[in-house]
C-alpha cells in the first residue's frame, strides 16, 4: 500500500485546502454539554474566513512520516511508531488511520499558529480529504463527501486529544460559509443539523460590520475548556450555561435579521459570562480590545476557547470604523499582534 501511495504522489502530489473560523457560543459542541442540555436546543455559530489552511502530500522515503508545518519544527518518525502526543500528533494520527507511509505532508496556514481560530482541526480536514483522494485515485468510488470527512477528522481528534473535543471547527472548515450548528443528543451522534445565517450573496456586506484582532499571544485552549468542564460536570454554573445558550440564539435570531446592535448585545452578554467562569478567557489586551468595543456600540469575543489567540468584533458599519483604530492602536502594544483580513470563505473545503 505504502509503495503504491508513493508512485502515484510522484506523478500527481495531492493538495486540499480549507477554511479557519470565528465563532460564539462554543463548547455547546461539545458532547459534555449538548447531551445533557438538548432539551434547550443548543446551537454553535460561526463564520468561515479566507484563511485557508493548504495540505499537500508528496512521495518521502519508504515507511516514514515526515511533516513540515509552518510555526512548528519539522518532525519526522517511522509510520508505525509516531507518537500522537506530539505537538503535531493529530496529523500523524490522520496518517495512521489511513496506514499511510512514505509520504511528506506539508501543511501551510494563513492564520497565526495557535491563534484560536481552530487552525489544528482545519489541518485535519484538509489531511483527511487529501488522504480520502489518495485512496481512491484512479477508481470510479469519489471518497468521502463533505460530512463524512468533518466526521472522520472530528473522531481521529476525539479520539487523541485527551480531553474531550467538539467538532464545530471541523464543520466550518467543511462547508464554508456563515453558519449556525445544531447537535443532536442521538445514540449514533455526533450528529448535526446546518442553518446558512447568511447566504452568499450577502456575506460581502457581513465583511463591513466584522473586525478581527489577532493578539499576538499563542492559546493554550486545554486549560480553559478543561476549567469549564470541570465546572458543568460538578454541577457548578449551570444556570449560567443556560444563559450561553439563550445568548446564542438570539445572537442568531438578531444577525439573521441584520440587527447588528442586538447582535453585539447578545455577543458581550456572553462573553461577560465567559469572564465570570473563567476571568482569564481575556488577557490584558483582549480586556481593552473588549472595552474598546463596547464603548463604541459593537459586540466583541475572543475566538475559541479564548485566553489569547483572537477576537473579532460585530457592529454597525460606522461603529466597526471608529472602532479599527482604536483597536490598531491597543494592538500595536504587543509584538505580531495586528487586524486580521476580514474575508468570508463560502467554499470550505476544496481538493486540488
Amino acid at each position: 500500500m505504502h509503495e503504491q501511495f508513493n508512485k502515484i504522489l510522484e506523478s500527481e502530489p495531492i493538495e486540499a485546502s480549507a477554511p479557519c473560523r470565528i465563532d460564539m457560543g462554543g463548547t455547546l459542541d461539545i458532547a459534555t454539554f449538548y447531551y445533557p442540555l438538548h432539551h434547550q436546543s443548543p446551537c454553535t455559530f460561526n463564520i468561515a474566513l479566507g484563511l485557508r489552511t493548504r495540505v499537500r502530500l508528496q512521495p518521502y522515503t519508504k515507511g516514514m512520516i515526515r511533516i513540515s508545518s509552518s510555526g512548528f519544527k519539522d518532525a519526522q518518525f517511522k509510520a508505525d511508531a509516531a507518537p500522537f502526543d506530539h505537538p503535531l500528533g493529530l496529523m500523524f494520527a490522520t496518517a495512521a488511520y489511513f496506514n499511510a507511509g512514505g509520504i511528506h505532508i506539508e501543511i501551510e496556514s494563513q492564520s497565526p499558529p495557535r491563534s484560536a481560530l481552530g487552525g489544528s482541526s482545519v489541518a485535519a480536514v484538509a489531511l483527511v480529504a487529501a488522504f480520502s483522494k489518495l485512496m481512491t485515485h484512479g477508481k470510479s468510488d469519489v471518497g468521502l463527501d463533505r460530512r463524512a470527512t468533518a466526521l472522520l477528522a472530528y473522531q481521529i481528534e476525539q479520539s487523541v486529544a485527551g480531553v474531550p473535543c467538539g467538532i464545530q471547527d471541523q464543520l466550518a472548515a467543511t462547508y464554508g460559509g456563515v453558519n449556525a450548528w445544531y447537535l443532536q443528543a442521538k445514540p449514533i451522534g455526533p450528529t448535526f443539523k446546518k442553518r446558512c445565517i447568511v447566504g452568499k450573496n450577502f456575506q460581502h456586506d457581513l465583511e463591513r460590520h466584522l473586525l478581527i484582532a489577532y493578539c499576538g499571544k499563542p492559546h493554550v485552549s486545554k486549560d480553559i475548556n478543561g476549567r469549564w468542564i470541570r465546572q458543568f460536570l460538578s454541577g457548578r454554573y449551570r444556570d449560567l450555561w443556560l444563559e450561553i445558550i439563550a445568548c446564542t440564539h438570539r445572537f442568531v435570531a438578531a444577525l439573521a435579521e441584520k440587527d447588528y446592535n442586538q447582535a453585539a448585545v447578545e455577543m458581550n452578554r456572553e462573553t461577560a459570562i465567559r469572564r465570570t467562569l473563567t476571568p482569564d478567557v481575556l488577557d490584558n489586551i483582549g480586556e481593552k480590545l473588549v472595552a474598546g468595543a463596547r464603548q463604541n456600540d459593537c459586540g466583541a469575543r475572543f475566538t475559541g476557547a479564548g485566553g489569547g489567540g483572537c477576537l473579532w468584533a460585530l457592529g454597525e458599519i460606522e461603529n466597526i470604523d471608529r472602532l479599527r483604530p482604536l483597536w490598531e492602536k491597543t494592538l500595536l502594544a504587543r509584538d505580531e499582534a495586528r487586524l486580521l483580513e476580514v474575508k468570508i470563505d463560502s467554499n470550505g473545503l476544496i481538493v486540488y
